[in-house]
């Protein structure tokens, strides 16, 4: 039986600004949008590529506190060129950090939510 992660809530304080760094600056998909009531609004974006989305909003009940989202690990083809594209938009990224186990660079959300981004080893080399 398959288990695949789906959804991973992110904390935020201002969800269309929020919206706009994921969408503009990171070049997530805007799956939904939606106001179910005037407590609660739900939005799910996808980074491009893939199967697991996030949810930032309004009234999703989430204990943690805007800023404080530092565990989130996403794959890339390419430490260099990602981070050449996000400061080509304006986005204040780190990197490239060189491990054994791969070269990150590390970005942070308006709120400061943390995410590492990682170019994984060429493991056919070793």
């Amino acid at each position: 039986m398959d288990w695949k992660i789906e959804l991973i809530f992110v904390p935020v304080t201002d969800v269309d600004r929020a919206k706009a760094f994921y969408v503009e600056k990171l070049g997530f998909n805007a799956d939904h949008d939606q106001r179910v009531s005037d407590d609660l609004r739900f939005v799910q974006l996808t980074p491009p590529g893939s199967a697991c989305s996030i949810a930032i909003g309004e009234g999703l009940g989430m204990s943690l506190e805007p800023g404080r989202q530092d565990t989130i690990q996403v794959v890339i083809p390419d430490a260099d060129a990602v981070l050449a594209d996000l400061r080509a938009k304006g986005v204040e990224a780190e990197g490239v950090q060189e491990l054994a186990w791969g070269r990150f660079v590390t970005v942070h959300d308006p709120d400061g939510n943390r995410w590492t981004l990682q170019e994984l080893p060429d493991y056919s080399a070793a």
